[in-house]
């Protein structure tokens, strides 16, 4: 028999432990109010954390944004009535000086090339910035899935395996991550390249992007394969997978249903930080030359082009310029958010 006191008790409002409202027990026989709140799942309390965070909220609008003007770039340059290819101060008297370089001030820009001219070329500088935004995040994008991926791979069948497999792929990851990135970045592509196409011929664009995308993916996987095996080897030794094993579930079933969503957190967090850096090196491999081919429209095209000419155009500097900075400002803020949203703890 239940006393007062105990009655009283039971259907008193307890506290969230979440802090995200107060839930309450209904005594006796009574059922739940429709409006009670209920329990929620580790993703929707990271979702509510994440929306109360402003600075998240406004760095993930930035990068939508600029995927979106990457992935709609046909459609921008269909509208403007402007392509990254035609030379336009070439064709159409009056646009280029002598020198190459626009006649109207600030670069060209007026009612009909909205960001100016390149200066040379006379090449619409608006729908290289949006055509150069596509082709350095579509392979960036590539680059950190297929990076993630391998990690994935190697730091959780390391972590959980153990022995002589943990320490093959202990050895492997360090052997990796003692080449200097961006060096063997520059001297990869060209000889990966040669080993392809010979050097009489020139190298298709599709080529020159599979060749950048293997060569990063091969060099960019290990910071995140040794944070997963960290991870996995702490959550090896955890009641609830002792218990799978106790109860002889497969290796397999208890990586993908006990571990893996115990490692999305680090996943996602290094992911935001590792895409900002792919786009970055993406871009200077084009701006050494090594990278995309010069009649691919690319953020590191653009910066060299600016590079040769800011003495009398710096113009045409300005607006590629702006646009790496914001996109990965607002990406490195963005996985700063996404950290604190996982872990409220790990504070700013």
């Amino acid at each position: 028999m239940t006393s007062p006191s105990q009655a009283a008790i039971a259907g008193a409002e307890t506290p969230d432990p979440d802090g995200v409202g107060l839930t309450s027990e209904p005594s006796g026989g009574q059922e739940p109010a429709k409006d009670q709140l209920v329990g929620r799942s580790p993703g929707q309390l990271m979702w509510m954390r994440f929306k109360r965070d402003r600075t998240g909220v406004v760095s993930a609008f930035v990068v939508l944004t600029m995927f979106a003007i990457a992935a709609l770039a046909p459609v921008i340059s269909w509208l403007y009535g402007k392509d990254p290819w035609t030379r336009y101060g070439q064709i159409e008297p009056g646009l280029l000086n002598d020198n190459g370089y626009p006649v109207k001030p600030n670069g060209g820009i007026d009612g009909e090339y909205w960001f100016g001219l390149e200066p040379g070329l006379g090449r619409d500088v608006l729908t290289q910035l949006v055509y150069g935004m596509r082709t350095s995040l579509s392979l960036a994008v590539i680059i950190t899935i297929l990076s993630v991926l391998l990690a994935i791979v190697i730091g959780v069948a390391g972590g959980y395996m153990g022995g002589k497999t943990d320490y093959f792929l202990g050895r492997l990851t360090d052997l990796m991550m003692s080449f200097p990135n961006q060096l063997f970045f520059v001297a990869f592509v060209p000889v990966v390249g040669a080993l392809v196409v010979s050097p009489q011929d020139e190298m298709p664009t599709w080529l020159r992007a599979s060749v950048l995308i293997f060569v990063m993916w091969l060099l960019g996987w290990m910071t995140l394969a040794r944070l997963l095996r960290g991870q996995v080897l702490t959550l090896r030794e955890r009641e609830f997978v002792e218990a799978a094993k106790v109860a002889g579930t497969p290796p397999w079933r208890i990586i993908r249903k006990e571990l893996l969503p115990n490692v999305v957190t680090p996943i996602l967090v290094q992911s935001t930080y590792m895409l900002p850096n792919f786009v970055t090196a993406v871009a200077g491999l084009s701006f050494l030359g090594v990278g995309m081919p010069a009649s691919t429209p690319d953020w590191g095209r653009m910066f060299a082009t600016g590079a040769e000419v800011y003495q009398s155009n710096i113009t045409y500097m300005f607006f590629p310029g702006v646009a790496m900075v914001v996109f990965i400002v607002a990406f490195n803020l963005l996985g700063d958010s996404v950290r604190d949203a996982f872990d409220p703890k790990s504070g700013r």
